[in-house]
């Protein structure tokens, strides 16, 4: 992938937008890894198991990370508090 990582979250930002309102009502609180050049996402209960996931259908790529029904602060605050 040879996109910056700028482009990454512009391109995950707008997937995430156009997903959240179908996705909120059953996977609140998951995560979400978006492979931003196809649209692809896999979700999992914590960011790492997402990652995960995604890794093993993409295992070059880089995702955009974010947790459902939350904004890219909290998400980034959320997973500070678990590591």
């Amino acid at each position: 992938m040879s996109v910056g990582i700028e482009e990454i979250a512009k391109k995950g930002e707008r997937i995430y937008v156009k997903k959240e309102k179908t996705l909120s009502a059953a996977h609140k609180g998951e995560y979400m890894a978006i492979q931003v050049d196809t649209g692809d996402y896999f979700l999992g209960e914590t960011g790492g198991i997402a990652i995960e996931k995604a890794k093993k259908r993409y295992p070059e790529d880089v995702f955009y990370l974010v947790k459902i029904g939350f904004s890219a602060t909290q998400t980034l605050a959320s997973m500070s508090r678990t590591r």
